[in-house]
């Protein structure tokens, strides 16, 4: 079986197709197809509040390449999913209407606390009874949540983004906001542990060279390297760290609202997974389609 999910984000688009196999009582999960197309759709709407013509085409002609790779990869099953930039824009919906209208494929505006619950899907490995603060920072918002002992306690979507960040769209009151919600939450006496997820952290974690296969960041690691990133101009930051274009100049804002949540949490420490809405995604489909992998038994 082939499933597939478009994760249309802020920043970027990613398309990931999926082979999900049934061997000996084991389920096993292997991308076979991956695509990230820098289209900052964010930077339109946190500015204009609408997707610019220019962008609107692109946008058009992706959603039919990427429906015709699903079609290609003869996928079973597929979720297309869009964020803040998406649903902020005033003509967001009818770009979608236009979409599915054009070319049968279906495309899902979700909220914040929508987005958060599919991420978190992915992280249920990585949870257990201890006290966590789950950071993801996209272009255009911040998802927190905390658990405590395998539940969570508390979820809030923030307008707070990378994106958005760099535009100079956030003022100091939601900042201000995103702090007292974390400390409102948690005991000041607890031991936090956080996780990060997103592109971002994902390339901050690279950027650190870790020497252990454990995905862990200190803060004091993060920190050394948003300084290290800050000594470089944008293009050094592209030609010398070898940085995408759509990554030079959002890594730094980035790192800021990580460490802003890390600091009012008075967490020394972060899990990096390497999962996002993708992987969440995938665990949806699976679970609506598994009977088609798995024997029933009698």
């Amino acid at each position: 079986m082939k499933l597939a999910v478009v994760d249309i984000g802020s920043n970027a688009i990613r398309l990931q197709v999926t082979s999900v196999t049934y061997y000996q009582e084991k389920t096993t999960f292997k991308k076979v197809e991956y695509v990230r197309f820098p289209l900052r759709l964010g930077k339109d709407v946190f500015l204009h509040q609408k997707i610019c013509d220019p962008n609107r085409k692109k946008f058009i002609k992706l959603m039919h390449a990427f429906n015709l790779l699903i079609e290609l990869y003869e996928v079973d099953d597929y979720l297309v999913c869009a964020t803040s930039a998406m649903r902020e824009a005033a003509n967001g919906r009818e770009i979608v209407e236009e979409v599915e209208k054009t070319f049968g494929f279906t495309i899902n505006i979700i909220d914040g606390d929508r987005e958060a619950d599919i991420i978190n899907i992915a992280l249920r490995n990585y949870i257990d009874h201890k006290t966590y603060l789950h950071i993801d920072v996209g272009g255009g918002s911040t998802e927190l949540n905390i658990y405590k002992n395998e539940e969570k306690i508390a979820s809030h979507s923030f307008k707070l983004g990378s994106v958005r960040t760099l535009d100079g769209q956030v003022s100091s009151q939601v900042w201000d906001t995103m702090t007292e919600f974390i400390r409102k939450h948690l005991g000041k006496k607890e031991s936090i542990t956080c996780i990060g997820t997103g592109g971002n952290i994902n390339k901050i974690f690279e950027l650190s060279k870790p020497s252990k296969k454990k995905r862990f960041l200190d803060m004091s690691k993060i920190n050394e390297v948003l300084a290290h990133l800050e000594s470089f101009s944008y293009e050094e930051r592209i030609n010398v760290l070898n940085l995408n274009p759509d990554r030079a100049d959002v890594i730094i804002p980035a790192a800021k609202i990580y460490l802003a949540a890390m600091n009012a949490a008075q967490s020394k420490r972060m899990i990096v997974p390497d999962v996002g809405l993708k992987d969440g995604l995938i665990s949806i489909l699976y679970e609506k389609n598994k009977e088609k992998v798995q024997p029933r038994h009698p």
